[in-house]
């Protein structure tokens, strides 16, 4: 039977142990253990890792909570856990501990690192959480599937069928021209993800399912004052600064970033994303 319950959507991470604690606090877990309470399930975005000072001990959190409560943790993909679980597609200064890089291939090759996930809210709503999310080009490659359930179970599937889909990589990877197709790890949420989803509304496709995403956003800060950084969707955009959360509507739907951009630094004002009433269905 499906737990209903809360569900919080924890964006980037980045190696900020410290965070992700007081996150996981604030949402009822102990102060002592950080178990989980029993009606909250967690699903992380991926990148976990790397840019903050403690990206083994964000991983033995999650390892912990995977093991102790693995209905309640679900733990995505990103492009920072690509560099161990796929070929590393680009420099990095920071290389994760040995005993860390077992853990995330662990995760992977027994399937408890995801491509996907996918809730059903109270009201029937379906969203996809992806680590960058679904882009209208990947989405019409994978037959454009209708639920946020069909849409998940397309994308693990990738892992074995095309590998290449799954981490194709656009605008952020050596700076190259946006790619409409790019893949769930690795798409630009302005100038792919938005842009995708904008290019089909002129041909009447619509995006059958709300999208929560982390990886990038389309809105910076500077000073802590947010900037915008994909002009052409000021119209589109909702802001919720306090919590670093920015939807842009396209094609009739929704997606929402998490990512509260985290660099060596982190911030103290973002929170994750959190539904009452919901359910991972897949």
């Amino acid at each position: 039977m499906d737990r209903v319950g809360r569900v919080a959507v924890i964006g980037d991470i980045g190696g900020h142990l410290r965070q992700l604690t007081r996150a996981l606090v604030r949402l009822g877990a102990d102060p002592d253990t950080l178990r989980l309470p029993p009606d909250l399930q967690v699903v992380q975005v991926g990148d976990l890792v790397h840019r903050g000072p403690d990206s083994p001990g964000v991983v033995d959190l999650v390892d912990r909570a995977l093991h102790e409560q693995p209905g309640q943790w679900h733990q995505l993909v990103g492009n920072h856990e690509g560099q161990y679980v796929d070929t590393p597609a680009f420099d990095w200064p920071e290389v994760l501990p040995d005993a860390t890089q077992q853990t995330l291939r662990r995760w992977w090759d027994t399937g408890r690192m995801r491509v996907a996930a996918a809730l059903t809210l109270a009201d029937g709503v379906q969203v996809l959480v992806t680590h960058a999310g679904l882009t209208s080009g990947l989405h019409r490659r994978l037959g454009r599937p209708g639920t946020a359930d069909a849409a998940a179970a397309a994308l693990a599937a990738l892992r074995d069928a095309d590998p290449a889909a799954l981490w194709r990589a656009g605008a952020m990877l050596g700076g190259g021209a946006p790619d409409l197709a790019a893949g769930p790890m690795w798409a630009e949420a302005g100038t792919e993800l938005a842009a995708s989803w904008v290019a089909a509304e002129p041909l009447g496709v619509p995006m059958p399912f709300t999208q929560v995403h982390g990886h990038s956003s389309v809105v910076g800060y500077e000073r802590g004052e947010p900037v915008l950084r994909a002009p052409e969707l000021r119209d589109r955009i909702q802001l919720q600064a306090a919590d670093r959360h920015v939807a842009v509507t396209a094609a009739g739907g929704l997606l929402i970033g998490v990512d509260p951009g985290f660099g060596r630094t982190a911030h103290a004002r973002w929170a994750p994303l959190l539904f009452a009433d919901a359910t991972v269905t897949a």
